[in-house]
């Protein structure tokens, strides 16, 4: 990164998001840098600073984060170290220059007890280390910048990365069926849906004079909801549609597939404040997921289940 100053720094280059906003930004008369390890560790908070102020952003977009959600039972530091005061070194340093900050976080903030849609009032109350580190980054960053806009999204999915979508697809050239529980709930989110939102939101962040109710808490994600198993029934029959391997889905409980961390059973989100206050919303899942498989048609991945498929699905 050079000295010059730009209109939004982005936090993290590789990830879901990051990546589709920087594929959105660069034709929008935005000039957007994207930067991350190892010239800006989250770890590192003077690594931090020293790059925003270099940058001088309007807007800082903090989609960096420790996101392993089962590993972060084992590394508690290192979650917290990244997702709560890195996540605060970030919005420390914005404030400094004047800067907005969007950061992101999850519906894992959330117990699960509920059985309608949590709202941003909602008492959080996090059942696993990387959701306690998430909910530490949110009450840090708001303590730190007054200009912060903070999305809660959940279940990110995209043509890039690792996610579940492809994780699906790459287990449908692997196994004869697939289990996947059907006991948690929540809205599966497309990463490009997301990177759009925060294009709309960067000029009402970084006016002059900006409409105070722009900030504060929001929950961003696609409209809808499912379960895992209704997520993956639904990705491997796109799929199918369009070439690839039918391959059976299969319900199970969470008590039979155990993890390191507990996960809410019930997750699902409400965009009604999003919407009331900025007039924007994302569309249904269920549309986003079709763009996203209509992308992955041509990728290996899709390419190896259409080969199986024309093979009767025998394994070579």
């Amino acid at each position: 990164m050079t000295g010059d100053s730009c209109s939004t720094l982005i936090i993290g280059k590789s990830g879901q998001v990051s990546s589709s906003l920087l594929g959105l930004l660069g034709g929008d008369g935005n000039r957007a840098l994207a930067s991350g390890r190892p010239e800006i560790d989250l770890r590192d908070p003077q690594s931090v600073r020293r790059a925003i102020l270099a940058a001088r952003p309007k807007v800082v977009v903090n989609a960096a984060a420790y996101t392993a959600v089962d590993k972060a039972e084992d590394e508690p530091d290192v979650a917290y170290a990244v997702n709560a005061t890195g996540a605060e070194a970030v919005a420390r340093a914005a404030a400094e220059i004047g800067a907005a900050i969007i950061h992101f976080s999850t519906d894992y903030v959330f117990d699960g007890r509920k059985h309608t849609p949590y709202v941003e009032t909602d008492a959080v109350s996090p059942i696993g280390v990387y959701g306690q580190s998430k909910q530490e980054g949110e009450a840090r960053v708001a303590a730190a910048n007054p200009k912060h806009i903070i999305l809660r999204t959940a279940w990110v999915f995209s043509p890039f990365g690792s996610n579940f979508a492809k994780t699906m697809l790459r287990l449908s050239n692997e196994r004869p069926e697939i289990k996947v529980v059907d006991d948690q709930r929540g809205n599966p989110t497309y990463a490009p849906d997301l990177a759009e939102l925060v294009r709309k939101l960067l000029p009402l962040a970084s006016a002059p004079v900006p409409d105070l109710r722009i900030f504060g808490t929001f929950h961003a994600v696609n409209h809808g909801e499912t379960t895992w198993f209704g997520f993956a029934k639904a990705i491997l029959e796109g799929a199918a549609r369009r070439g690839g391997r039918e391959v059976p889905v299969l319900p199970i409980g969470t008590r039979d597939y155990p993890t390191k961390a507990e996960r809410p059973a019930y997750s699902v989100l409400s965009t009604e404040k999003l919407r009331a206050v900025t007039g924007f919303g994302l569309r249904p899942w269920a549309e986003a997921l079709s763009d996203c498989l209509d992308q992955l048609a041509g990728s290996p991945v899709l390419e190896a289940a259409a080969r199986l498929q024309q093979t009767d699905g025998k394994f070579t």
